[in-house]
């Protein structure tokens, strides 16, 4: 086969119109009827119902209950607020911000606005009527101490908790429930009458019945109890309740899913390009269920490669606007913690007729491209393919094969053993296109939980990556790339992945941390990708690698999903966009959509979703990945404070991760554990942080602490409800006395009352 020199048009039997792609749904404009917020700024005042209802020409009952559905509406999206004598006003004649509230651990918060613009403070005062999530208007009454502005809130618009999962607790007769997530501070009163069968002590998911005020903290009734607090498995359980996660399909999702068979339609495979004589492959993990791409390569003359990344062609089962649509797009991301996995799409797809399974007919999005030998793409394109996987091999058996393809493989890897070292020349090539460009490399090893029969944890293991992840690594990212030009250049509104450069206040802690390590950062131009590259490069093969990644990760801000391109900092690129990940990733769904739609005879024009409609989708998905972040990093701390908690009085070997007013935070070699050194437990002297931020220096001694110091440490304390970690140094001798933290006080001070 011969790269086409343009898109391949489908035959005119098999074309199905650019609307397939199924518009958004819109909502309906009377034209006889005034808009409400068209009615307010006519009127130049703030109006009750029932003058906003005359001037609306709201007339009659029927019209009466649909103005009150959209006056709902447009207080939730805050375009208007109702003030104190219950009249309508205008958000933007009240000067007001309207924003989604995001809560601290210790009790204060921030509005993020709408417009993107600074984020407000909000002191704990003002966040005893709110909660993490919740949306709502803000007037900004000045600054704080650090010159942030600073807000009071006017009005909660939208509630967005309703449940919670927390542990129970009956203290003088009153019962509460704690919640597990910290960013919630508020305690969940819960009358005796609605306790269930809950017992103090126990975890339990509580509904609630009211929303906290100024003045009361929020009420709530048990709707289930999870279990005891330390059965196999609760940390998952919590950490999905906490976190607000979907988790049950809903029986119209699963019921549509289902309806597809099992296998690929005749219908469905008309008009495709047929694929199935071509070996693509999945290279995955062994642990892998569902696969969404697989790749093919071949030599060219002078060096160049025909490389093939071919997609699960999910577009083509989720439909915009159906039941499964709402689903995917609600959970945002697949969820993967250390024992379950919570799918975007029901199995019957996601490890069904979407995944990319051996020796089986699958449909397909292909991205065809030419490499030449020094990593650059020259031509690509893209098409609807038809596709069968000649094998489903792993990194481990890939990786044992371009190692010694001299060495006895399984049958299967020597099979392909042509085209694994043409994936391998191609991935050379573009490795090499990598570095010129000078994209940041993080090579941290990946944490394995291992389990044991009874479902508890047994121990941690450090995964790191081979040949064989870097090689589809690259081949995805090639993709990924042409996918957003594709899309680019037929101005498609769509979903690309950027990733800004580090902000100055940060540069400028990065500079003095990689100063203590002898490294140093231009000052006389702008911070360019290589320049961090090579500081990543200089600390391959030392013990402290690890936290000079970490560090520098913490520095750049957090890659989102927005219509607005702004390039990729991190990987050096103009332009980047996800496409290969569609049965785990919505935005890799939308970016199928707008390819699909240019593939059928589409254009800008016709495409259905707008750009502010895919600028919310981009807020919705970023939130729904950071959501998905925090719920399994959650997961994580409280396994590895479960196997920390029968371990108090051991030593470790440790590295410095971070210095603080209060100590010094740790991290237990080749495990990623964390805990915290206690200044009390530095040894008899006055420590303090020094003006670099990176030094604890001893008052009286001289000792000095630094980042990324080697430390023997003793354990001395777990609290796994805060996911805390507390050790001393090995040389105090193991006479300090523990401090304990207040849930272990509290599960202490009513012990005899359960």
């Amino acid at each position: 086969m011969k790269l086409r020199k343009k898109t391949r048009k489908p035959k005119k039997t098999t074309k199905r119109p650019a609307a397939r792609t199924g518009a958004p749904s819109r909502p309906r404009v009377s034209r006889d009827q005034p808009a409400i917020p068209q009615v307010l700024q006519a009127a130049g005042r703030p109006l009750d119902f029932d003058e906003l209802a005359q001037r609306a020409q709201r007339n009659g009952a029927s019209a009466r209950k649909r103005l009150t559905k959209e006056l709902e509406e447009l207080l939730q999206s805050g375009a208007i607020i109702r003030n104190r004598r219950d009249e309508y006003c205008l958000r933007e004649r009240l000067a007001l911000t309207v924003g989604t509230v995001s809560a601290h651990k210790d009790g204060h918060g921030f509005l993020m606005p709408d417009d993107r613009s600074a984020p407000i403070y909000l002191a704990p005062r003002q966040m005893q009527e709110a909660m993490h999530g919740d949306r709502a208007a803000v007037r900004i009454s000045g600054t704080d101490h650090r010159g942030r502005p600073e807000g009071a809130i006017v009005e909660v618009l939208e509630r967005n908790t309703r449940e919670i999962v927390g542990r129970l607790y009956d203290e003088s007769g009153i019962c509460f429930v704690v919640p597990d997530n910290p960013r919630i501070g508020h305690k969940i009163l819960v009358p005796r009458q609605h306790l269930g069968q809950a017992r103090p002590g126990q975890v339990v998911l509580v509904k609630l019945v009211e929303q906290p005020s100024k003045t009361a903290q929020p009420l709530g009734h048990i709707t289930r109890v999870l279990g005891e607090h330390a059965a196999p498995g609760m940390e998952t359980d919590i950490a999905i309740h906490s976190h607000g996660l979907p988790f049950e399909f809903p029986g119209e999702v699963i019921a549509e899913a289902e309806a597809f068979g099992n296998s690929v339609s005749a219908a469905a495979k008309r008009g495709r390009e047929d694929l199935r004589e071509l070996p693509l492959v999945t290279i995955d993990g062994e642990d892998a269920r569902d696969f969404d791409d697989a790749v093919y390569c071949e030599p060219l003359r002078g060096g160049s490669f025909r490389l093939l990344v071919a997609i699960a062609d999910v577009a083509s089962y989720v439909e915009p606007n159906r039941a499964l649509d709402r689903e995917a797009q609600l959970r945002g991301t697949s969820v993967y913690f250390p024992n379950r996995v919570l799918p975007m799409l029901p199995e019957a797809l996601s490890n069904g007729l979407c995944s990319l399974n051996p020796n089986v007919d699958r449909l397909c999005m292909v991205c065809e491209m030419r490499v030449s030998a020094d990593g650059k793409v020259t031509r690509a394109q893209f098409f609807e393919g038809l596709m069968r996987s000649a094998a489903r091999l792993t990194y481990t058996k890939v990786a044992a094969y371009l190692t010694n393809p001299a060495a006895v493989h399984e049958p299967e890897v020597t099979a392909l053993g042509e085209q694994l070292q043409s994936l391998y020349g191609v991935f050379k090539a573009l490795h090499r296109q990598r570095l010129q460009r000078g994209a940041l490399d993080f090579d941290a090893p990946e944490l394995k939980v291992k389990f044991d029969a009874q479902g508890r944890i047994a121990t941690f293991v450090e995964s790191t990556r081979n040949d064989a992840h870097r090689l589809i690594e690259e081949c995805m990212i090639a993709a990924n790339v042409q996918a957003a030009r594709f899309l680019k250049k037929h101005r498609i509104p769509t979903l690309y992945r950027v990733h800004g450069k580090p902000e100055e206040d940060r540069l400028e802690q990065l500079r003095s941390f990689l100063q203590g390590f002898n490294i140093q950062l231009p000052t006389d131009r702008e911070l360019e990708p290589h320049d961090l590259s090579e500081v990543l490069a200089r600390s391959v093969g030392h013990e402290e690698a690890h936290l000079i990644q970490t560090v520098v990760i913490r520095s750049m801000p957090q890659a989102v999903y927005q219509p607005e391109n702004i390039g990729h900092f991190g990987l050096a690129l103009s332009e980047y966009a996800h496409f290969t990940s569609p049965i785990r990733r919505y935005p890799d769904l939308m970016v199928h959509r707008g390819i699909r739609h240019i593939l059928r005879g589409g254009n800008a024009e016709t495409f259905p979703w707008t750009t502010g409609m895919v600028s919310t989708l981009g807020q919705s998905c970023s939130h729904t990945e950071r959501r998905a972040d925090e719920a399994t990093r959650d997961a994580m701390s409280w396994l590895k404070c479960e196997f920390m908690r029968d371990k108090i009085g051991e030593e470790f070997d440790t590295l410095v991760t971070g210095v603080v007013d209060f100590g010094l935070f740790v991290q237990i070699k080749g495990m990623q554990i964390d805990g915290l050194v206690h200044v009390s437990a530095l040894g008899a002297d006055y420590f303090s942080r020094d003006k670099t931020g990176y030094r604890m220096v001893g008052a009286r001694s001289g000792r000095i602490f630094r980042l990324g110091d080697h430390l023997r440490v003793r354990l001395i304390n777990v609290v796994i409800d805060e996911r805390k970690i507390d050790f001393e140094l090995a040389e105090a001798g193991g006479g300090q006395r523990m401090v304990r933290g207040p849930w272990q006080r509290r599960r202490n001070q009513h012990r005899g009352r359960r």
